[in-house]
């Protein structure tokens, strides 16, 4: 049969793996590279070593980890957490965690994902009343009933907020 290949099949599921880990890694290594600057590349630090425990329980190779430490504890860009908050369609709190080497341009892309979404920008302080935070993570205290439509909007939004570079966690309270 012409046209019928393993080897096609697999390149196709191959590629969208390899994606998914690449996208997946390179968060990783911000993450940890942050950790290693606060650290000074000691890796017995608490939040190094969470950052590195992370990173092995995604299959991280230690080579990439290593390499990551080493020029974290270098010089290289400096990388800065951020937080954003906004308002996503129907009213739903959304709390944007990240990290970045330059918070203007971040700021201006994260505006940019919003507004082509359905989303706005908030000021500090705005939305982060309706989460509390539980072991690290932001719980939402409410939650906003949405309709089917603005639930696909809030959908795609956070979708498109997860696939920034310098995004590392979106938290909403839609429901």
């Amino acid at each position: 049969m012409a046209g019928h290949s393993k080897w096609a099949k697999l390149k196709h599921q191959k590629g969208k793996t390899d994606a998914q880990k690449s996208k997946t890694f390179s968060k990783l290594v911000r993450f940890i590279a942050v950790e290693a600057k606060k650290a000074k590349g000691d890796r017995t630090a608490p939040g190094l070593r969470t950052a590195i425990e992370k990173a092995r329980a995604e299959n991280m190779p230690a080579d990439n980890i290593d390499r990551a430490i080493d020029k974290a504890a270098g010089s290289g860009a400096e990388l800065e957490p951020v937080q954003y908050e906004a308002y996503g369609p129907g009213g739903a709190a959304i709390i944007i965690e990240g990290y970045t080497d330059s918070r203007n341009r971040t700021a201006q892309e994260i505006k940019h994902l919003l507004a082509e979404r359905g989303g706005a920008l908030a000021t500090p302080g705005a939305a982060i009343w309706a989460f509390t935070k539980v072991e690290g993570k932001l719980e939402p205290t409410t939650t906003v009933p949405l309709s089917d439509e603005d639930g696909q909007k809030l959908s795609e939004l956070l979708e498109a907020l997860e696939e920034h570079d310098d995004v590392n966690e979106v938290y909403t309270n839609g429901a």
